[in-house]
């Protein structure tokens, strides 16, 4: 109980050092930073999970580093959007940062109160696995032929209504989120874009958490693992936003994870099976099970593997005269720039 309080709090204290120290002035991170950033929150990572085999043992241990490897490698994918959100609504690059911050701030509450809710219907129906399993492998087939590829953002329905029921301006005036015009109060852009990078980001919870509670049932590991791939998010989406587009077998080594975590948490409910129709509501204990250790290494290895051969490819390419075919809508890009000029 301390060790878990003790880590709210520290994780805590990052946020709003995030937030409030580092974040207070209005920047583009160079390249350095970014990767200080990544190292940092990489290295509390490891210490973390050093900690959790020191205080529990080596499973918890190894639950965390798979559920974190997990979101950690999904939030990379899911970087495309929040460069094409940035880009919809011409945010300045000076704020970015910043908008980044407050919006996985938000959706870090939006989170946990899933897990909440998920962790609530795991210990009370072991059957919603099933869902789950059939939910990850219908989504790893859809990554792997494309089909969750975006080209352009479209704004969620609680955007649209907020837009018709209030005053939103069409320049943005700093950090601000109310400034006062001729008399009248409206809102900046900058509160449409906190609540769809915070939205966003909740709508790719359905394929992540699923997947961690296919690694680990415990609320506490999946929590630290979410909190632990967001910290380092926008660190990434400014290090590799240039390069997102040039990991062309990222979406094949997430599809397969998916794919063999979608399997895995089939094999679970078979264990703890009860429904009637399924084996009379018996448990089916000939069903294999997959250790977590097994997991890790199959994440390892199809991440590492996707990453790897991307890179290769991305340098074949650049002998041959070749790219790859830029999937981020740079004419967005550059009008969002040229309002900034």
């Amino acid at each position: 109980m301390l060790f878990m309080l003790i880590t709210y709090v520290v994780l805590a204290i990052f946020f709003i050092v995030d937030l409030f120290v580092i974040g207070r002035r209005p920047h583009v991170p160079s390249t350095r930073e970014c990767v200080q950033h990544i190292v940092f929150f990489v290295a509390m990572a490891l210490i973390f999970a050093g900690l959790m085999w020191w205080v529990a043992g080596s499973q918890p241990s190894i639950e965390f580093l798979s559920g974190w490897l997990t979101e950690y490698s999904l939030s990379i994918d899911n970087l495309f959007v929040f460069v094409i959100i940035m880009a919809n609504f011409s945010v300045p690059k000076e704020l970015q940062k910043y908008v980044l911050s407050i919006g996985i701030t938000i959706a870090l509450v939006l989170r946990g109160v899933f897990i909440l809710i998920g962790a609530a219907i795991v210990e009370r129906f072991t059957w919603v696995f099933f869902l789950f399993g059939a939910f990850l492998l219908y989504t790893a087939v859809k990554v792997a032929r494309g089909e969750d590829d975006e080209e352009e953002f479209h704004e969620n329905i609680l955007i649209r209504t907020l837009r018709k029921v209030t005053h939103v301006t069409n320049d943005y005036e700093g950090r601000h989120l109310r400034v006062k015009k001729n008399g009248m109060k409206f809102w900046t852009p900058m509160l449409i874009v906190f609540i769809t990078i915070g939205t966003t980001d909740l709508m790719f919870a359905f394929d992540s958490i699923p997947a961690i509670f296919g690694l680990t049932k415990d609320p506490f590991i999946v929590f630290t693992a979410n909190v632990f791939a967001l910290l380092g998010l926008q660190q990434l989406y400014f290090l590799l936003g240039s390069l997102l587009d040039k990991l062309v077998y990222l979406p094949l080594g997430l599809s397969v994870v998916l794919g063999f975590i979608g399997v895995k948490l089939i094999m679970e409910a078979l264990h703890g099976n009860t429904l009637p129709f399924i084996n009379d509501g018996h448990h089916i204990t000939w069903v294999p099970e997959i250790p977590t250790w097994l997991s890790l290494v199959v994440i390892v290895v199809c991440i590492g593997g996707a990453a790897l051969a991307s890179v290769l490819r991305m340098h074949a390419d650049k002998r041959n005269g070749k790219g790859n075919g830029p999937k981020i809508d740079t004419k967005n890009v550059e009008v969002a720039e040229a309002k900034e000029q």
